[in-house]
Formats: structure tokens, sequence, C-alpha cells
């Protein structure tokens, strides 16, 4: 996080943001409607629960998670950002290395708004 945002998405197509406006890269930010705090506990069983995740730190309103490729281990970067004052979760997920990521890292945090909005 920088300033309180997350970091822009790279000139490549192997990242996405909710609050990035370059269109390539933007996806909507999920919003919610428990307090932060449950918010943030779903979001990391549902992390915890997908396949070849980590949580490598998890601080209040904040989660950064890693996901490894099944084929040669690639690590992508997920972080969530809880905003409390406008009951929504920022998300930023990029590949580490590579120029395109295939459309990975948008179907993953599909895959999160999905699995949260189903609790």
């Amino acid at each position: 996080m920088i300033n309180g945002r997350l970091a822009e998405c790279p000139n490549y197509p192997n990242c996405v943001s909710s609050q990035d406006k370059d269109s390539e890269h933007s996806i909507d930010s999920i919003p919610y409607t428990l307090s932060a705090k449950e918010t943030q506990r779903q979001l990391e069983s549902i992390i915890q629960a997908m396949p070849r995740s980590r949580i490598v730190s998890s601080q209040t309103g904040y989660v950064h998670a890693e996901f490894s490729s099944l084929l040669l281990g690639f690590v992508d970067d997920v972080e969530l950002a809880i905003d409390a004052k406008e009951n929504l979760i920022h998300f930023r997920s990029a590949a580490r290395l590579g120029r395109s990521d295939f459309g990975v890292n948008r179907r993953r945090m599909e895959q999160i708004r999905q699995q949260f909005q189903q609790h």
C-alpha cells in the first residue's frame, strides 16, 4: 500500500486492481455489509481454502497473500484492503514475472468475489 492505496498495475496485462483506472487492469471493488473484522475473517478463510495459497501477512484492514501456479510455481501477489468508510473491499492481484497472466489474476479475483458474496 502506498499512501493508503494499492500500487498501480504495471503496463503489462498481468495485473488487475479495483483502484486502477485503466480499463485493461480495472475490476470492480467488492461491497460488504458485515463488520470490517468479520469481512476480513471471511476473506482469509476463502483464501486459505484455495489451492496453492498462502497468507503472507494480515493486519487490521489489510491482507497480503501469495498464489503459486500449478505447473511452474510462478507466484502471484494478492492484496486486499478493507475500506470501512465506504464498505468496499479493494484488491490487487498481480503476477511477479512475465508480461501476461492469460487472465489468471482476473479469474482468481472473480472467484474470490463469488465465494465472498455466497457467504
